[in-house]
């Protein structure tokens, strides 16, 4: 089992609103009628999460928060913490406390754990398919709705890095902005006008002239969007270090070493998060 040391879970105050809907969705006006009718009160219960299939870990930071959200007094004991990389069969974490609060969080603490768990596992497969490059794999805002954060803190458990959280954290012209704008150098020009001196401006270009334009105006970071590899080592070569390099587009586990292969420092791939299979685990008394 291995554990990356620099996830950097959610802060509590950010993630107990995500878990507090979930359960409110699942609870709905009545609560869990099934457990409250068919299990005495009192009654102590311990659980074990457990991986059915090896992956990465993400989501137990959820998983412990859905669990005390229902009942302060439950415990919750994990074993491989969120960035491990586990084997199927492996112990997770173990849950004890009022039987009928188990049961009400148990979904909930299950749904956000799977989700989570394959967009870490998504992520580490492009991360150890560039070992040995300088290329780092960033996510991207094709997120779910509302699940961000903590979709970008999946990313983190599976070794990527996070691209931009929102609009506001960094200017990013894209091909729609030119259009709209007039073109590349009104559009940077603008920018450079109203922009503070703490953000950073990264500009998608398809096109090597655009590149030459980009660098030209001095642009922080440079996307080049969907280039084949042959066109990225003639970017990589163009640029020379003038500007960081991001690859994005049409980028699977078949085609990302070549393109880390072509000396970018960046590639962002939206499928670690909107298309990453759930991992399958279990929760059993």
């Amino acid at each position: 089992m291995i554990a990356l040391p620099f996830t950097r879970p959610p802060h509590p105050l950010l993630l107990e609103p995500i878990v507090r809907h979930a359960l409110e969705e699942d609870l709905g006006r009545a609560g869990d009628i099934t457990s409250e009718l068919t299990i005495p009160a009192e009654t102590q219960a311990t659980a074990k999460l457990m991986a059915r299939k090896s992956g990465t870990i993400a989501g137990l930071v959820a998983s412990q928060a859905a669990f005390r959200l229902v009942d302060p007094t439950t415990s919750f004991e994990v074993n491989a913490p969120d960035g491990s990389t586990v084997q199927a069969g492996t112990l997770l974490a173990t849950i004890s406390g009022p039987a009928r609060a188990l049961l009400s969080g148990e979904r909930v603490a299950l749904n956000f754990v799977g989700h989570l768990s394959g967009i870490a596992t998504a992520t580490r497969a492009l991360v150890d398919a560039v070992a040995g490059t300088k290329a780092r794999i960033v996510c991207t805002r094709k997120t779910t709705p509302g699940l961000r954060l903590v979709e970008k803190y999946a990313v983190r458990c599976g070794g990527g890095f996070n691209h931009r959280f929102g609009l506001d954290n960094a200017v990013l012209i894209k091909d729609n902005h030119l259009v709209a704008a007039g073109g590349i150098k009104p559009a940077i020009e603008r920018v450079r006008a109203g922009l503070g001196h703490m953000a950073k401006v990264e500009l998608e270009v398809d096109r090597l002239d655009q590149l030459e334009d980009a660098l030209a105006l001095g642009v922080d970071t440079i996307l080049l969007d969907n280039m084949p590899p042959d066109t990225l080592r003639k970017a990589v070569a163009l640029t020379n270090g003038r500007a960081t390099l991001e690859a994005s587009g049409n980028v699977t586990l078949a085609t990302v070493r070549a393109i880390a292969e072509t000396g970018v420092d960046y590639i962002s791939a939206g499928g670690i998060t909107h298309s990453a299979p759930n991992l399958d685990l279990g929760l059993d008394f």
